[in-house]
């Protein structure tokens, strides 16, 4: 029997970790969170989901001396042309250092919205994994999920922007999509079959 292959997951998401583990579980891979293995966060300075990504990646292996994943995500909508992108996470943040805070996060994005015509957003993940701290070559994946912005939260599922994350495909909010039908559609999800695809291609995983 195939020995299962350990992955560091450069987050402390309890959210991400589950949907990480759902969807890596059949492959024979464990993803684990950073912060089993004692890892310090990163700092995440920059200003594009690709460069916070591998920072993080790096970081992690670093740290543990083993292959590591990191993702950089966030929701922009597109009446606020950058917003909240990159600093999706704290977008409700005034001071530095300050918790993150879903409700409030949520709250500032339908007030932003509100005076728009367009509610349009899409969610974006940008995955990276590196054998070493020092990989010359990371796997670099992406995907994207499209829908719009409602004012009322709806659902109990999913974690930071899914309750106001209106998914027309299916008349519901992301918060009120199972699991499986999460994964099979979300951002996260695709760009975890395509990371899955490359760890099999490049890694022989």
């Amino acid at each position: 029997m195939e020995q299962t292959k350990a992955l560091v997951l450069a987050s402390n998401n309890k959210g991400k970790l589950r949907e990480f583990n759902a969807l890596f579980g059949a492959a024979g891979v464990r993803v684990v969170a950073q912060g089993e293995l004692n890892v310090t966060e990163c700092e995440e300075p920059f200003e594009t989901f690709l460069e916070n990504a591998l920072a993080k990646a790096r970081n992690a292996s670093r740290q543990t001396g083993l292959p590591a994943m990191a993702d950089d995500s966030g929701i922009t909508a597109h009446a606020l042309v950058t917003e909240p992108g990159v600093h999706s996470a704290r977008y409700a943040c005034v001071r530095s250092g300050e918790a993150k805070d879903d409700a409030a996060n949520n709250a500032k994005l339908v007030s932003r919205l509100a005076d728009k015509a367009d509610k349009s957003a899409h969610y974006t993940c940008v995955l990276v994994a590196v054998r070493s701290s020092d990989d010359p070559d990371p796997i670099v994946v992406e995907g994207c999920w499209y829908g719009e912005i409602v004012a009322e939260p709806r659902g109990n599922g999913g974690f930071g922007y899914d309750p106001h994350f209106y998914v027309p495909a299916f008349g519901k909010t992301a918060a009120e999509l199972t699991a499986e039908e999460k994964n099979a559609v979300s951002h996260r999800g695709i760009a975890m079959r395509r990371l899955a695809e490359e760890l099999k291609e490049r890694w022989g995983w």
